[in-house]
């Protein structure tokens, strides 16, 4: 009986891997990482601008809407009547001001919302701190009003605007909010 350790060793060949067979070598290998590590940075770096301009768009909408609530919650609190109560400050001072226009009738409308054009006495500005300024200067928002009297004088529409000042992102335009509500005598 043959053992097998008594193996014919002309009968075993080895063969060579041909190019295309080979694995990667050490230099290839740290090629690779280093291309993907640059790409991987590219992408986190630009998901952080991302989430960034987002944040902070986010965060400038968000404050429009409540600035435009809580100047509307001031004039609604207001007498139907009121055309003294000055509304550009806070807390609202009974003088000084023009208050909900007073008596007025026949379609007329006091104030303005039209962005760049502040009526007095119908426009606050706010700092980046929510602090009411008393000129646009350090200013991150503005609030601008109108009032709107309908015809036979018993219904009153008010419509607040909150702007933004400027953009936190190079794409978008500044944020604004715009509410409009309805009182009646």
């Amino acid at each position: 009986m043959k053992s097998r350790s008594n193996i014919d060793s002309s009968l075993v060949t080895t063969r060579k891997p041909s190019q295309s067979e080979r694995g990667a070598t050490l230099i290839e290998t740290v090629i690779a990482m280093l291309i993907l590590t640059i790409g991987v940075l590219a992408v986190m770096g630009l998901l952080s601008v991302a989430v960034t301009q987002n944040w902070n768009q986010g965060d400038r909408a968000t404050r429009t809407t409540e600035y435009a609530q809580d100047k509307m919650e001031q004039l609604l609190a207001l007498n139907f009547t009121d055309g003294a109560s000055n509304t550009a400050v806070y807390p609202t001072q009974s003088t000084g001001g023009t208050g909900l226009g007073g008596t007025m009738a026949g379609n007329s409308t006091v104030g303005g919302i039209v962005a760049g054009s502040p009526v007095t006495q119908y426009v606050d500005y706010i700092d980046s701190a929510g602090n009411l300024q008393t000129t646009s200067t350090g200013a991150l928002y503005i609030r601008q009003w109108s009032i709107s009297t309908n015809s036979t004088g018993n219904l009153k529409t008010i419509t607040v605007v909150a702007r933004a000042l400027s953009s936190s992102s190079n794409g978008g335009g500044a944020p604004f909010t715009t509410l409009a509500s309805m009182k009646s005598q």
